[in-house]
């Protein structure tokens, strides 16, 4: 397993964290989603790296960005 931690611009709710989550959860191979709201920082656990392109997207379907680079 292995896990990122990203910043995503434009989280405002609970129903930004759900968004979030639910287009990041779809990805193969994500096994868990932790959102943190008040700091913005979304941390994937996936069966293998996931490429920035693909969470980036997930993220834009979800109707927000993700930051340039990676938060940790």
């Amino acid at each position: 397993m292995t896990q990122k931690t990203y910043d995503v611009k434009g989280m405002t709710c609970d129903h930004c964290v759900q968004a979030v989550n639910s287009e990041l959860s779809s990805l193969s191979g994500v096994a868990s989603v932790q959102v943190d709201l008040p700091s913005g920082r979304v941390t994937v656990t996936s069966e293998q790296r996931l490429d920035h392109a693909t969470v980036a997207t997930a993220v834009d379907e979800a109707g927000y960005e993700l930051v340039d680079g990676e938060a940790g």
